[in-house]
Formats: structure tokens, sequence, C-alpha cells
């Protein structure tokens, strides 16, 4: 956590296969701008416990989100890049309504291209089992899905992402299962994708709290009738595009990303007293 305890929280919710490191500029950022910054590992993600039965459902992360909102002092801004944006809207639009003080969904609609989602999903899914030789060859995967981004080293930031298991090679931080789940699901169940989109659009349009999506202009996953989609559920939703951004928006445009997310925060929560 960072930030006074006395001001308002702000909620920072990853997206799949990353941890709460993904927001470590933007966590000082907001704390700068005198907002209390709470980033979390999702469940089954870098430090929090995998689920002994597997439940990586949304409901099952949206149920997190709650539970957590409900330990603050007072309603905490939602912000939820992805994963952590679905399970936002499944908090505050069915499992309980009134959780939180607003919701921004980074790159993430209920409506998604569904190219866009196997390219993610294939490639959290490509090394799951096989892991990597060294952190140099997982540097080199990352770098060949983002192209347009700086090469992570090899240590630094890459190693919280990682984890060395007893046969020596290097594995993902997150439990395989949560990928399995998802591979497995779609397998079984081809029309899964439309009934999840249902599921997200009937929750999106019970949302009445401030609520703001930011996509990245280049996004292969949230396409400009996905916007009109969320829009046309939630008239008071707020809109930006950051351009050039692709659908891992918070790397992308650092800065451009948290100037975007204080503008909507501090014009909707102007005190940042808690309990107000």
């Amino acid at each position: 956590m960072l930030g006074d305890e006395k001001t308002m929280p702000v909620l920072l919710a990853h997206g799949g296969g990353q941890t709460r490191r993904a927001w470590k500029r933007v966590t000082h950022d907001l704390a700068e701008a005198g907002f209390r910054v709470i980033a979390i590992d999702m469940r089954g993600h870098g430090e929090s416990a995998w689920s002994a039965d597997g439940a990586y459902e949304l409901a099952d992360f949206a149920s997190d989100l709650v539970a957590i909102a409900a330990c603050l002092d007072s309603k905490p801004a939602v912000v939820g890049a992805s994963l952590g944006g679905l399970a936002g809207m499944i908090a505050e639009g069915e499992l309980a309504p009134g959780s939180f003080a607003s919701l921004t969904l980074v790159d993430i609609a209920p409506r998604m291209e569904q190219s866009g989602v196997m390219r993610v999903v294939g490639f959290m899914d490509q090394h799951v089992e096989t892991g990597f030789a060294s952190p140099q060859q997982a540097a080199d995967v990352i770098a060949r899905y983002l192209p347009h981004r700086r090469k992570r080293s090899a240590g630094g930031n890459l190693s919280h992402y990682l984890r060395k298991s007893d046969d020596g090679r290097f594995y993902w931080h997150w439990d395989p299962r949560f990928i399995r789940n998802i591979m497995g699901s779609n397998r079984l169940d081809p029309e899964r994708h439309e009934q999840q989109f249902e599921k997200l659009s009937q929750a999106a349009a019970k949302l009445r709290l401030p609520l703001h999506l930011i996509r990245g202009g280049s996004s292969d996953l949230v396409s400009e009738e996905a916007v009109d989609h969320l829009r046309g559920l939630v008239p008071h939703a707020e809109y930006t595009d950051i351009a050039d951004a692709t659908h891992m928006v918070v790397g992308d445009s650092n800065d451009v990303f948290s100037a975007t997310i204080l503008k909507f925060l501090k014009r909707h929560h102007q005190s940042t007293e808690a309990g107000s």
C-alpha cells in the first residue's frame, strides 16, 4: 500500500498472468496525487495463494474484490486491467452492487474480439507445461509477443513473473490451472464465449457508479464496436482512447495512462478523506 491511510482508497486489479508489480509506476503517481493505493496479486498470481480446488472463474475473482472492498474503511475506486476489469464488472454489477465508489476498465469490455482473446490466452498457454530453460529465454519469448515494447532484461522485474521449479526450469508465477481451466472450458463448450459476453453485458447494464473505459488505440481485444456496445449499456460511461497503446496499455503509455486515471478520479472523488 502507498499513500496516507486517511485518504481515498484506490484498488488496482491486474490482468491475467500479471502481478501487482504491473502497476509499479502508476501506484507512485496516484499516491503522490493524494490517494491511498492498494495493488493486489489476484488469486493464483504472484504471492497470492493458489486455489486448492482450481477455483478461477470470473465469479471467484469478483468475490475476492468484494471481500477486499468490504475490509476497507471506505468504498474504493477500482481500476481493473483485463481480468481485473472483468472481475470488477461482475463484482459491482452482479455480486454486490454498491461495493465500489467508481470503476475504471482498462482495455476490457463485455464484448471482446475473439481473435485478440485467443492471442492472449494462446501466449499464456504456450509455455505453461514446458517452462523456460532460463530467464533469458522467457525474456526472448516476451519480446516476440510484444515486439513494440523495449525488450525486458532477464533480471530485474522479470524475476517476479517466474518461479524456479525443482527440475531447474523456470515457469510463470501463476497457477497453471488458471489457464488450463480457460482452455478446457473453451474446448468443451464452443458457445462459452457468447455466454460469457452475455453475462458480462447483463452485469455492465446494472452499473450505476461512475464508470471509465480506457482503451488502447491499437488494441486487438477491444474494438470500437465493443466500446459502442458498452456505452449503449452504460450511457453515463466515460471513454478515453490512448493512441498507439495496445491491450497492454498500462505499460505501453504509462505516463499518459496515469494522467488519464487521475483526471477521472479527481473529477469524481474531489475529497480524498476516508469515509467520504
